[in-house]
């Protein structure tokens, strides 16, 4: 076992029900210290309760347990980057209710280790999809294309579960949302390490299993149904707030962008503004692009109609 240390947030809200589960594999990861930093989210059911009794018997490192936000997932695991700032080593993020392969932390660090650690690096991947009994179902979308800062602008590739960042990166991460809110913490982390210049690998290798249920708090992200989704979305007007948000919070953080990344972020929000043929133009100028052919052609629809 490697003497790697790890810091993992898990936000939580009524997760009794797997949660157990979900703590025993983070439990079995192979790797050395573990420090679990939990944020509860107003819990009704016996989540508190099942986490003050791993908090007793957790050997593997530090186990706090803090109260969250109150205002959804996204801010909980604000709160808890923030929380956790002065810990050392990797960063991980974890859901109340996945599945995770024993090598899931292992193999993100050995990735992360070819880095070197004065440059921020981001580890992601795909998901198996399974379901309320940890039964495979399905696979999260396989991306092909190479992390930049150009696809980070307009989608994210990776959930927050399967993400590990050095801890450069996450020193990075810390102080940004120490300055900003955002849409989602997963599609802050692409953003910001790329747009800082950093390191961002994409694992094509799924550890996990990503659980479906009625409970979740985002979806599965697999098949037409979704596909239907994430299109409607770009026509209806979410895609355009998000982007909103996005900008919002990458304009707080400005200085924290490469020279590149500052100018194409300026070409994307001109492209925003300046009409459909210029909106079209700067997508392809700058190369800002989703991952696939088909999603490309929403997002040039999307700017066209004036939705971007």
């Amino acid at each position: 076992m490697a003497a790697d240390e790890i810091s993992v947030l898990l936000a939580t809200y009524n997760g009794a029900r797997f949660l157990n589960e979900q703590l025993q594999t983070i439990e079995a990861q192979r790797v050395g210290r573990i420090n679990i930093w939990a944020g509860d989210d107003g819990s009704s059911d016996e989540t508190l309760e099942i986490l003050a009794s791993w908090q007793e018997r957790w050997k593997r490192g530090g186990f706090h347990l803090i109260v969250g936000p109150g205002k959804g997932y996204v801010e909980n695991f604000r709160n808890l980057v923030i929380a956790a700032a002065s810990e050392r080593g990797y960063l991980a993020f974890s859901d109340q209710d996945d599945i995770w392969d024993r090598d899931k932390l292992s193999v993100a660090i050995a990735v992360l280790k070819a880095v070197p650690l004065s440059k921020p690096a981001l580890y992601g991947g795909r998901t198996r999809i399974v379901g309320s009994d940890g039964q495979m179902i399905g696979m999260s979308p396989l991306f092909k294309r190479r992390p930049a800062f150009s696809n980070a602008l307009v989608q994210s590739i990776a959930g927050g579960n399967t993400m590990v960042l050095n801890r450069t990166a996450a020193n990075l991460l810390a102080e940004t949302c120490e300055l900003t809110s955002f849409v989602s913490h997963d599609w802050w982390c692409y953003q910001i390490v790329s747009g800082a210049g950093g390191h961002v690998i994409y694992d094509p290798s799924p550890r996990i299993g990503y659980r479906q249920h009625e409970g979740n708090a985002i979806g599965e992200n697999q098949g037409w149904q979704a596909r239907v989704k994430r299109i409607a979305a770009l026509a209806d007007g979410h895609f355009a707030a998000w982007n909103d948000c996005n900008i919002r919070a990458l304009e707080r953080c400005r200085d924290k962008l490469s020279d590149e990344c500052k100018c194409l972020l300026d070409a994307f929000q001109d492209a925003r503004i300046g009409g459909p043929s210029r909106a079209v133009c700067n997508l392809w100028r700058y190369g800002i692009r989703r991952q696939t052919f088909a999603s490309d052609m929403a997002l040039y629809a999307a700017a066209a109609l004036g939705k971007l």
